[in-house]
């Protein structure tokens, strides 16, 4: 399967979707879902896993039990990479993130201590600074209004301390492009550009240790 980016159709099934999220439209839509959204994920994550390892497509139903908004789907689809990176297609284009996007409590810990020593801490800021300068934005997750408990305020690195999840995240709006096999090219150097913030992280927080996690 090879991937040759995902036609204007695709966009189009979102736009809809977004203003009849039901049962019965997606039912009545399902083949164009698999064909012009689901088929053309897959064919890229596929292309993908030689550099960035396998990969998965999220399920397209939306986690309701507790939010107010009960629309049983989500208005864009999801891709995965085991080595890190997220590819995201909905009626607003292409989005890419990489990082850890909700740190558990025992990776905040870690973090944080990572953060504030000199070393590690000056390497996080100049890894930021090289990935935003190749073209993604770093961004903190569900960020404190103020020091972490046991930081100073005035931490030279206070910005970062308070993060509780920190990505590397690029957007790109609809364009003829994205309905060509030229649409890897711009996913290729978003995950390029931000393996640096993903090796820091795995080197200096790793996955959660937690039950369960």
């Amino acid at each position: 399967m090879t991937f040759e980016g995902w036609p204007a159709e695709a966009l189009e099934f979102y736009e809809q979707l977004e203003t009849d999220n039901s049962r019965l439209f997606w039912q009545a839509h399902r083949d164009r879902y698999e064909q012009d959204v689901r088929a053309p994920m897959a064919a890229l994550l596929e292309a993908l896993e030689p550099e960035f390892g396998p990969g998965k497509i999220f399920r397209p139903n939306r986690d309701v039990r507790f939010s107010a908004d009960k629309a049983p789907y989500k208005t864009h689809v999801g891709g995965y990479l085991e080595g890190g990176g997220y590819i995201q297609l909905s009626a607003d284009g292409l989005a890419c993130g990489n990082g850890m996007y909700q740190l558990a409590t025992d990776q905040l810990a870690r973090y944080r201590a990572a953060v504030a020593e000199d070393i590690s801490g000056a390497e996080l800021e100049r890894v930021i600074a090289a990935v935003e300068a190749a073209g993604p934005e770093v961004r903190g997750r569900d960020a404190l209004k103020t020091a972490p408990r046991g930081f100073a305020k005035d931490h030279p690195r206070i910005g970062l301390l308070r993060n509780k999840g920190l990505v590397a995240w690029q957007e790109w709006e609809p364009a003829a492009w994205l309905g060509t096999p030229a649409a890897l090219e711009p996913i290729m150097g978003f995950l390029r550009a931000s393996q640096p913030l993903m090796a820091w992280l795995n080197g200096h927080v790793g996955p959660s240790e937690l039950p369960g996690r």
